[in-house]
This record gives structure tokens, C-alpha cells and sequence, in this order.
């Protein structure tokens, strides 16, 4: 399908369009009006970036991503930390970046943020400086990721949604509009509120994913133990212990999230 689509598209740069010397703009490549492309910046084949869009620092773009009017991507991390050096931004393929969407490289000389492909991320909203988001999130307008934030795949964030640094959202996780999350997020799981508290586990979104009712049922038996059983994360891992097969796929995923969690669980 991508190729079919390459072939019947050619490159465009409007000459109003400021591409920097250095700059390296793969095959079918459209710019519109008024854009602006750095001269560290890559960009994959089939990608568009609409007029008044800048793309800047050390940001290597993948194929078939679309940019739109505004968004600012690449821009200088805002940590105080920084002490100078090429830090960059990795954005993988098919990602739709919206009007205003604001993604900044990262703080270390050679170290990335990363953003990778099938992603939607919705207008007026902001990835900080060393995020690590995976595939397929979907995040709404005016929500905001600060620095160190790793988004596991396939999680959807609400409309107007603060995620404090450093914190972690799992697999087909799912956060309520208007929240603000300072603790991790288990993968399967819907946090809402401020501060968010995990509500119940993300049923429409996993039967929407082909996930098996089997599946879900031991989805729903993880949730019950964690925050309907009245233990502590302890005694609910124990519980858990006996009461699946750690070959089970799903306990696996929420066992290795929570041996990593190190601001808590919501």
C-alpha cells in the first residue's frame, strides 16, 4: 500500500518553504508554504509537513508522516539540565502529528526521544524532552507528557491529560480527560481523576483489539486482585502467584511493569 501511495505521489517543496543546507528529505517528500526543515533533520519518504510547520534540531523522521500547520518538532528540550551537545528525536512511520503538537529532543549529547509509528497525536499537545512512547497511542488535544515518560503501545490519553515526569503507562492502558497522573499505570488498565486512581480495567478497548474473552477474563481477575481485594502491592503479587500460571501472557506483561515501577502504582 505505502509504495503504490510513493509512486503516485512526487516531491513537493513550496518556494516559499526554507529547507537548510544539510537537511535530507527521502522520495515523495512534500513541504508546504512558510515550512521550515533544519539541516540536521531527516525525513522518510511519502512524509508531508504542512505549511507554517517546522521541523528542527536532531529529529530523524521515518516514512509516510504527516505534519500540520504550527506543530513545532525538534525543538530544545526545556530541562535546565542541559549542558549543550546533539541530543535528538526519533519519530518512526505513519505518525499524524496535529496543528501546534510540540515534541522536544532530549537532554544528553546522544541520547533520543522516541516516538514510534502509528501514532495520533491530537492538537496542542506535548511530548517532553527523553520520553519513549511505542506504537499506536492515540492522544487527545492539550495533554501533556513531561520529561522521561514512557508510554508503553496501543494507550489512549485523554483530552487535556498531565502525565508527571518520569512516569509509566502500560499496554493498552488508558487514561480519563482531565487528568493528572503522577504514579504508573498498569498495562489493560483505565486511570482517571486527579490525581488519577486506576477505576476498572479497559474492556472495550481490549475487545476492540482481538483480545480473547479468556483473556480478558484473566485481565479482569488481575485488576480484582490489585484494587478490589483490599491487599497491598505485595500480598496482591502473592495472590497473583497462586492464583496464575506465569506463563499466561497477560500476568507476565503486568508482572514485568510492575517490577520496573518505581513512582508506585496509580
Amino acid at each position: 500500500m505505502l509504495k503504490k501511495t510513493f509512486k503516485q505521489m512526487t516531491t513537493h517543496i513550496h518556494p516559499t518553504a526554507i529547507i537548510e543546507a544539510g537537511a535530507v528529505l527521502g522520495e515523495a517528500v512534500q513541504v508546504g508554504a512558510y515550512a521550515y526543515i533544519g539541516p540536521s533533520v531527516v525525513l522518510g519518504r511519502g512524509t508531508v509537513v504542512h505549511h507554517h510547520a517546522s521541523i528542527e534540531g536532531n529529529t530523524q523522521m521515518g516514512e509516510a508522516n504527516e505534519v500540520f500547520p504550527y506543530a513545532c518538532i525538534g525543538g530544545k528540550t526545556h530541562d535546565l539540565k542541559y549542558t549543550g551537545g546533539e541530543a535528538g528525536l526519533k519519530i518512526g512511520d505513519n505518525n499524524v502529528l496535529r496543528e501546534y503538537v510540540t515534541i522536544h529532543t532530549a537532554t544528553k549529547a546522544a541520547d533520543f526521544t522516541v516516538l514510534g509509528s502509528h501514532n495520533v497525536i491530537l492538537a496542542y499537545s506535548h511530548i517532553a524532552h527523553d520520553c519513549q512512547v511505542g506504537d499506536h497511542l492515540v492522544m487527545s488535544s492539550q495533554s501533556a507528557l513531561g520529561g522521561h515518560v514512557i508510554v508503553e503501545g496501543h494507550v489512549n490519553i485523554g483530552w487535556g491529560v498531565g502525565v508527571h515526569q518520569f512516569c509509566r503507562i502500560g499496554a493498552y492502558a488508558m487514561v480519563g480527560a482531565c487528568s493528572k497522573l503522577v504514579q504508573d499505570v498498569l498495562p489493560f488498565m483505565i486511570a482517571d481523576g486527579n490525581p488519577a486512581e486506576v477505576r476498572t480495567f479497559n474492556r472495550v478497548g481490549l475487545e476492540r483489539q482481538g483480545f480473547s474473552k479468556e483473556a480478558v477474563e484473566n485481565i479482569k481477575g488481575l485488576f480484582k486482585l490489585f484494587y478490589r481485594s483490599g491487599f497491598n502491592r505485595t500480598q496482591a503479587l502473592e495472590a497473583i502467584a497462586g492464583a496464575y500460571p506465569v506463563s499466561i501472557p497477560e500476568v507476565t506483561c503486568v508482572l514485568g511493569f510492575v517490577e520496573k515501577s518505581q513512582r508506585g502504582l496509580a
